[in-house]
């Protein structure tokens, strides 16, 4: 048994010398040898060149997502514009010798329309929960009053619509909520309701 047991790639070697039948030259080896060194430049350059490739396209994402962030609100501001500009003529208007409290008021309820249908088209809708059941999700209770006119727990009042943003939750809708009267009884659908029986 020898003291050296030959490695997979040493045995190969030795076979390839075995059926060529003779050593491999100075000259061969040279050969080899600079093949190897070319194929390695070569794989070397083309590491380099993905890598570089690769911190471009990272360069130009985040180029991306820059602009994305600085420029997201454009068409939203440029929806606004036209809302601005009637909110100008109003102000305007308003200031005129033969400005009526009627006129005011008319232009300043088209305008609120024009404001609201940006705000629909952009996926922004009211929260107002007038007579539905609280939710503490959607609305903030402000105060609770007591009501023998609503269920408990019913929105009474809003104070203050709230708001989504493509269904989620910008600004809750201020609220009162009832709360059960004194005197125990509830009116729940058109019918009266004895909590105490």
């Amino acid at each position: 048994m020898s003291e050296h047991e030959a490695t997979p790639e040493e045995r190969t070697d030795a076979q390839a010398g075995a059926d060529s039948g003779a050593e491999p030259t100075v000259e061969e080896l040279q050969a080899q040898l600079e093949a190897a060194r070319k194929q390695a430049e070569e794989e070397h350059e083309a590491l380099l060149r993905a890598r570089a490739e690769i911190e471009n396209m990272r360069r130009r994402h985040e180029q991306e997502i820059e602009k994305a962030h600085k420029y997201a609100l454009e068409r939203f501001a440029q929806e606004l514009l036209p809302v601005v500009d009637s909110l100008e003529m109003g102000v305007e208007a308003a200031g005129s010798e033969n400005a009526t409290l009627e006129k005011v008021r008319e232009g300043t309820e088209l305008t609120l329309k024009m404001l609201l249908n940006v705000l629909d088209k952009f996926g922004i809708q009211a929260v107002h929960p007038h007579g539905e059941p609280f939710n503490p999700e959607l609305h903030q209770a402000m105060s609770m009053q007591e009501s023998a006119e609503h269920a408990p727990n019913t929105v009474m009042n809003v104070m203050q619509k709230g708001y989504t943003l493509n269904e989620r939750l910008i600004r809750p809708a201020m609220v009162v909520v009832s709360k059960q009267a004194e005197g125990g009884e509830t009116k729940e659908k058109g019918g009266k309701i004895d909590e105490q029986a």
